[in-house]
């Protein structure tokens, strides 16, 4: 059933002429007013934005629905005050303009772990630098056609909210007349336009993207931006886009077949390889029997530190490292490299990886200002979801964790430790994506148990270092909320004697050091509470962090809490759940059970995940004949401990409800 035409879309001149000079533009009474900047004196409307919608639609004559609906999935309607996503894309359309804006895009190292993490093999630090791109593709180049459509500046396009999506009307409008159909009303009409405008260049990515942004129109959305505008989109739930259009747009076919994912997402096969090379060695990953020979638990979210072509040559070398999925920013696509039966080589520690699935999500960490499209947290979500209920997973940071919350497998490994995808990642709207939004599950107000959960926009604690060694990185919003020893923001830092074993243990605002930090959806047990401020138990010991009434940081919550058990005064923590010696067979070497620096002392709580068997993957050889699944007879609790998981043995704890 097609759908009725849109109410606030003019009556079709026909084909026109799309491309407007500035004084064209001057003529045009709908949008004069929109473009530039409000005076200074004045605040802008809060309605400013959807008058924008409003305006463009009638000046290039597409469907304002259908303008609002591209534009929440590339943004959220977000402005971001005008600076670029992770793959330089401008305003409330996501025009690209990657060469300008990733030109000084910062290039960070956070951390020098073995990403394979095995202790039974030599520490794998391979040296290959993300290959550059010699000449951008098409969707890294939007705002240069949009700029030559409207006759504005590539400043204003890339700058003024008004004049972006002013050319993202246009670029739709383009896209519409390429496949010689009228500027219809009708936003059924516009399937096509809206696939050619994801920039994708192959007919699956191309319609999972238009069949998204279709969704956005059935249902509706409404919200206040991250500049206060009030911008509101009617649901359309009726509405049934003519998807033949997809066959006319000229992009090629890509075959998904041989990827694990989900039909709601596009996806292609481009493996990693399992290949020997030099002296008996080999890589990038080892052959396995998942979930059959042990089970998958974990998640773990990554961001690449690189580019997609670049971070897709990387994968590819079999003398690098590996991960399962690479996810692309600007539409979402994700392209497969790993079977979830084998162990990629992605968490730093060789027990996450053996039970877990890597998902490298294309941005930079310590580049506050580059936003992650809203087309990528969808395609993620989708992901997530069909992994974790094909597997078991639970949906919880205790199962899906950032690589920043993966363990160091030993004491010496703790420091060098990943810490992506970093504070600035949308925890609370992945979870919300993912049908999982943290809310309140105890009514006391005095609950045992808290969930972090900030509000991200509002939610802004002082980092450093994300371009220059000690200067302050641009405010931004946050998921992780600051811990300091007592309930003063002048008192010190919470300590962390792993991160920090050359000195006291006193942490920093660094943006890569998470040593004091909760972030969102970790859950911990409280210590005390006083006025505005919540202790919680964090590394052994009490972490202070700023939770009003008024404006709260946490919501309560219960949980299952393990504390030592009578007796003990304190017990060790470990990064890894491995066997007791007893357990390997002939021909496996005992892997030792380490303990991490740290400890948990007598009296102290921290909230619970899984109970586990101690379990290692011994799989040091390309010949997979040796490969064995070595199950213990100890059992680990795993446990949110600080910022990152860890394991203690059930023997040494008690578990109780909080």
């Amino acid at each position: 059933m097609r759908g009725s035409a849109d109410p606030s879309h003019p009556t079709d001149p026909g084909h026109r002429r799309l491309r407007r000079t500035a004084g064209a533009l001057a003529s045009a009474a709908l949008l004069l007013p929109l473009l530039g900047a409000a005076p200074a004196d004045s605040a802008a409307p809060a309605d400013r934005l959807q008058r924008a919608f409003a305006a463009a639609a009638a000046e290039y004559h597409v469907p304002q629905s259908v303008l609002l609906a591209v534009s929440y999935l590339q943004s959220r309607w977000d402005t971001h005050a005008g600076a670029p996503s992770v793959t330089g894309g401008y305003g409330p359309m996501h025009l690209t303009d990657a060469r300008t804006a990733l030109a000084d895009a910062p290039h960070h190292s956070e951390g020098t772990e073995d990403a394979r993490g095995d202790s039974a093999r030599p520490a794998l630090h391979p040296t290959t630098e993300v290959p550059t791109q010699a000449e951008l593709p098409p969707r890294l180049r939007t705002l240069t056609k949009a700029a030559e459509l409207t006759g504005l500046a590539p400043e204003q396009l890339r700058t003024d909210p008004s004049a972006n999506v002013a050319g993202g009307a246009a670029l739709l409008a383009a896209a519409q007349q390429d496949l010689a159909e009228p500027l219809s009303a009708d936003p059924a009409d516009w399937y096509g336009a809206v696939a050619r405008f994801s920039g994708a260049d192959d007919t699956a990515t191309a319609a999972a993207y238009a069949d998204d942004v279709y969704d956005v129109l059935r249902t509706g959305e409404r919200r206040t931006t991250d500049e206060g505008q009030r911008v509101a989109l009617a649901a359309r739930p009726e509405l049934a886009p003519d998807t033949a259009q997809l066959r006319r747009t000229g992009l090629r076919t890509v075959s998904a077949e041989g990827t694990e994912c989900p039909v709601t997402v596009s996806c292609e096969w481009i493996p990693a390889p399992y290949e020997e090379f030099g002296d008996g060695d080999y890589g990038n990953h080892d052959l396995g029997n998942r979930p059959a020979g042990q089970s998958i638990r974990y998640i773990v979210v990554h961001d690449t530190e690189g580019a997609w072509n670049g971070v897709l040559t990387m994968v590819q070398d079999p003398t690098y490292v590996s991960w399962n999925y690479t996810l692309r920013s600007t539409d979402g696509h994700i392209a497969q490299h790993v079977k979830a039966k084998d162990v990629a080589w992605h968490a730093g520690n060789w027990y996450v990886n053996a039970k877990s699935i890597g998902l490298e999500h294309e941005g930079f960490l310590a580049n506050p200002d580059a936003w992650y499209t809203e087309a990528m947290y969808r395609a993620s979500a989708r992901l997530v979801q069909y992994l974790a209920a094909k597997y078991g997973i639970p949906l919880d940071r205790q199962h899906i964790l950032g690589h920043d919350n993966v363990p160091g497998p030993t004491t010496s490994t703790v420091s060098g430790m990943h810490t992506d995808p970093g504070p600035y990642w949308d925890w609370q709207h992945y979870f919300t994506l993912l049908g999982r939004p943290f809310e309140p599950t105890a009514r006391r107000a005095d609950s045992g148990v808290v969930t972090i959960r900030p509000d991200y926009a509002s939610n802004r604690p002082v980092y450093t270092g994300c371009a220059t060694a000690g200067q302050a990185c641009a405010a931004h919003g946050s998921s992780e909320v600051r811990l300091y020893s007592q309930p003063d923001t002048t008192s010190s830092l919470v300590k962390d004697i792993g991160t920090h074993p050359s000195g006291d243990g006193t942490s920093s605002t660094g943006v890569n050091d998470v040593g004091s930090r909760a972030s969102t959806g970790q859950q911990y047990a409280v210590a005390e509470r006083r006025g505005d401020w919540t202790a919680i138990w964090y590394l052994g010991q009490k972490a202070w962090f700023q939770n009003p009434a008024a404006n709260p940081t946490a919501v309560n919550a219960t949980a299952a809490v393990v504390t030592p058990r009578e007796g003990l005064t304190e017990i060790p923590v470990y990064g890894r759940a491995y066997p007791e010696a007893s357990a390997y067979p002939a021909g496996v070497p005992a892997q030792a059970v380490s303990p991490l620096p740290y400890k948990l002392p007598a009296g102290q709580k921290y909230v619970a995940g899984d109970k586990v068997p101690g379990e290692y993957y011994y799989a040091v050889t390309f010949d997979t004949s040796a490969h064995r699944v070595v199950v213990g007879k100890d059992q680990y609790y795993e446990i949110q401990f600080g910022h990152r998981v860890a394991f203690v043995r059930a023997a040494d704890v008690r578990l109780t409800l909080r």
